[in-house]
């Protein structure tokens, strides 16, 4: 078994770690290879699952002790009744889905706390390779535009509309630079990475 440490963790997921609270129900979606979800079991007694349709990742995700279960986020949480999680994960993923609206709606639903992270779009690097003419490739947006697993551009403003919509109000917010850094001043524009801690209204 692989015991995860928090020097080990990526800048954002050490921040959303203080986030949770220990002994928490946790559902981890798009887990990918359970770094996060077996730093919270083993360092806050959390328990859950972690959800990932990467058939390379779960091998990963099991030998990490990671309950994880391989389906698309978008075929929906019916498996899991209302307020079944403390708090539901949604890291880096989102961004990725065809229908973001139904799943922010199934995380609302399942979930009594959410964190979620995603590519700020309005980041200025992003603006400026824009205005030159060409699709933005940075460390947060590592693609080039034909190869993109992302499927959806947004931006902080944007996110806190349909999250609102959607019957969830902002707990607290980071945005994050490309080192993994808190960014308070204009963090719409020079956040890369922005993450929110919401719960239902």
């Amino acid at each position: 078994m692989i015991m995860p440490s928090v020097r080990g963790l990526r800048a954002d997921l050490a921040l959303i770690a203080h986030w949770v609270a220990p002994h928490s129900r946790v559902l981890d979606l798009g887990c990918g290879d359970g770094e996060m979800l077996a730093y919270l079991q083993h360092n806050k007694q959390c328990s859950g699952y972690g959800v990932e349709i990467d058939d390379d990742k779960i091998p990963r995700c099991v030998e990490r002790d990671v309950h994880v279960i391989q389906q698309n986020i978008e075929d929906g949480l019916a498996m899991f009744a209302d307020d079944a999680f403390d708090t539901v994960l949604c890291l880096s993923a989102l961004q990725m889905m065809k229908h973001v609206e139904p799943v922010l709606r199934d995380i609302a639903r399942v979930g009594r706390e959410a964190i979620v992270s995603f590519p700020n779009f309005a980041h200025w690097p992003h603006r400026l390779s824009l205005m030159m003419g060409r699709m933005p490739v940075s460390e947060s947006l590592p693609f080039q535009w034909y190869d993109t697993p992302n499927l959806r551009c947004a931006t902080i403003g944007d996110f806190e509309d349909l999250a609102r919509e959607v019957g969830l109000e902002v707990v607290d917010f980071v945005a994050l630079s490309e080192e993994g850094n808190p960014v308070t001043f204009l963090p719409h524009w020079r956040g890369s990475l922005a993450v929110f801690r919401l719960r239902k209204r």
